[in-house]
């Protein structure tokens, strides 16, 4: 089945890394993508409803889906020290928990398997393979490119969208780095300092990560000399996505509650290309227009 999409998605010429192409027409043109993270879709604490409605107006808008990993919460199995009865889904309760986790996911993302353009790992997806040496996310995008015939691409831990641009003879190219983050985040900090770590090894237009479930996004502009010696600035953006997981509820009690953890917000970002005017005209290469983006919060 062929799904009619304003980009193409094919591997990039290294490892880990994903290309997207499009073809800029018309002055108003646009191109949406879903930027998520840590949708923990097995947990019974994971808002289905809410991943639903986010996923739905990605088909309208013909736009990208990016995952940066804990798609799976997958905590129950046999030889996890972490695993809960009370938190297994009643169409988990099965005595092969790890396949029905990939048959049930297969069927609720089939739907939205051709939009699909970048699913990372998380750090669940890692522990289920090293403790039951399977992964979850090469069955799951087994099943859904067989049974639709979809890319559903896969990075890793960390990985890479290029994003390409073409209008009439001219190119432009946005480059995404996301890693699914690690360590704790903290009340007060809120994983910033693991973004200044990162911001000092990564030169990206975006960098995102999820993991410690908080919410926000940052702006940072750098100065570069470029190839014909003029003085440029680009902006970079770092977007922290939430989860779709409530553990805190209304607060009774739980491991969350009783290890001091606070509410988190749940969600998604919006990550929007268009095309604008220039302030200075590159004579050069006559282009007195440029690909921008901004970031928008996906609301309930």
């Amino acid at each position: 089945m062929s799904v009619d999409l304003p980009f193409t998605i094919s591997p990039g010429v290294s490892r880990n890394v994903v290309v997207l192409d499009h073809r800029v027409t018309g002055s108003d043109w646009e191109q949406w993508y879903l930027l998520r993270s840590d949708a923990h879709w097995d947990n019974p604490d994971s808002n289905q409803d809410l991943q639903k409605q986010h996923l739905d107006e990605a088909i309208e808008r013909k736009a990208g889906i990016l995952d940066f990993g804990d798609l799976f919460c997958a905590m129950q199995g046999k030889y996890d020290k972490r695993s809960s009865k009370s938190k297994v889904r009643e169409e988990h309760q099965v005595d092969n928990y790890l396949d029905s986790l990939v048959s049930t996911a297969a069927d609720f993302h089939e739907p939205y398997a051709h939009n699909w353009v970048c699913q990372g790992s998380g750090n669940h997806e890692t522990s289920i393979m090293k403790i039951h040496e399977t992964n979850l996310l090469e069955r799951l995008a087994q099943v859904l490119r067989d049974r639709t015939g979809a890319v559903f691409p896969l990075t890793g831990y960390t990985g890479w969208v290029w994003f390409r641009f073409r209008r009439g003879g001219n190119k432009f190219a946005k480059r995404l780095w996301h890693c699914h983050g690690y360590g704790g985040g903290g009340p007060v900090t809120k994983d910033m300092i693991q973004r200044n770590r990162q911001q000092g090894y990564i030169d990206a237009d975006i960098m995102c990560s999820g993991h410690t479930h908080d919410q926000w996004v940052t702006y940072d502009v750098r100065m570069k000399l470029d190839c014909n010696g003029l003085v440029k600035r680009n902006r970079m953006a770092y977007v922290k996505c939430p989860t779709y997981k409530d553990e805190y509820k209304t607060g009774a009690g739980g491991w969350h509650i009783e290890t001091g953890k606070p509410p988190k917000p749940l969600g998604a970002y919006w990550l929007r290309f268009y095309l604008t005017r220039k302030t200075h005209v590159d004579r050069k290469h006559k282009r007195d227009y440029a690909i921008d983006f901004e970031v928008r919060e996906a609301l309930a």
